[in-house]
């Protein structure tokens, strides 16, 4: 790795990612995963476009978005934010004449990090987990690669942590572990493609699973219309993006000691 200065030279504000990761070493063990992320974002985002399927656009420009701010990227931040906003309104012909100006930052981005982590640095990837766990398990539902890993190095040394990257997945692995006992608690996003969090909980409310399988929802979402809606089902807490190891922490720790209170 270089010295941070490096990234400040760049314009990468490092000092207010370092408030959400904690340190420079949890940075740095994350911050290859914003290069994956960020590629298979940006190629997720052409096909969108192509398609003119503004709604996985918005989901992942979204995304997008929330992983340059993570990482101090500020003006591929400011890009993607203001994407967001006109794919939400439908603007195809707007998103499509500044989609270079989007593409341009990632890869901008991109040689950022290459050239601070230097190429031969190994990347780690967090993949959905095997379905069935024989161990007490958090389960991390979560469309971003970046949020899972950040996860699992926050409980590494107490707890197993599972993963899965959409709505569907995550059903698969809930159905599994639907009666062993072995889920102790479940963060969940909202805003995936395919099948969204919601209707994660649509399956865990028909299936009376909420009271066996405490959940806390992880969102980047902060509008009433969407808080309102989540607190209809019987979730312990929600807690908004970003947030840092503390705040994961508390969370997690309040809603495993909710399914022991029950």
């Amino acid at each position: 790795m270089k010295s941070i200065n490096y990234l400040k030279e760049n314009k990468v504000n490092i000092d207010k990612s370092l408030e959400i990761f904690g340190d420079i070493e949890t940075y740095n063990d994350t911050i290859g995963e914003f290069l994956l992320s960020i590629e298979e974002k940006l190629a997720k985002l052409r096909n969108y476009l192509n398609l003119k399927d503004m709604a996985n656009y918005a989901i992942y420009v979204h995304s997008l978005k929330s992983d340059a701010r993570n990482f101090g990227f500020e003006e591929l931040e400011s890009i993607a934010f203001d994407q967001e906003q006109k794919s939400k309104i439908n603007d195809y012909y707007y998103i499509i004449e500044n989609f270079d100006k989007l593409s341009d930052m990632v890869e901008k981005a991109k040689g950022i990090v290459r050239t601070y982590m230097n190429e031969n640095d190994t990347v780690e990837d967090s993949k959905t987990d095997t379905l069935e766990y024989s161990k007490k398990t958090i389960l991390v539902v979560d469309d971003s690669n970046i949020i899972r890993n950040f996860v699992k190095r926050i409980f590494s040394d107490t707890y197993d942590v599972g993963c899965a990257s959409d709505g569907k997945e995550a059903i698969d692995i809930i159905d599994r572990n639907k009666n062993n006992g072995k889920i102790v608690a479940i963060l969940l996003d909202l805003n995936m493609p395919k099948v969204d969090g919601f209707k994660v909980l649509d399956y865990m409310k028909e299936n009376d699973l909420l009271e066996k399988i405490p959940v806390s929802i992880i969102t980047g979402d902060s509008s009433k219309e969407t808080i309102d809606r989540a607190f209809t089902y019987d979730i312990v807490d929600m807690l908004g993006k970003p947030f840092n190891n503390n705040d994961v922490k508390r969370v997690v720790e309040k809603t495993i000691m909710y399914q022991e209170i029950i």
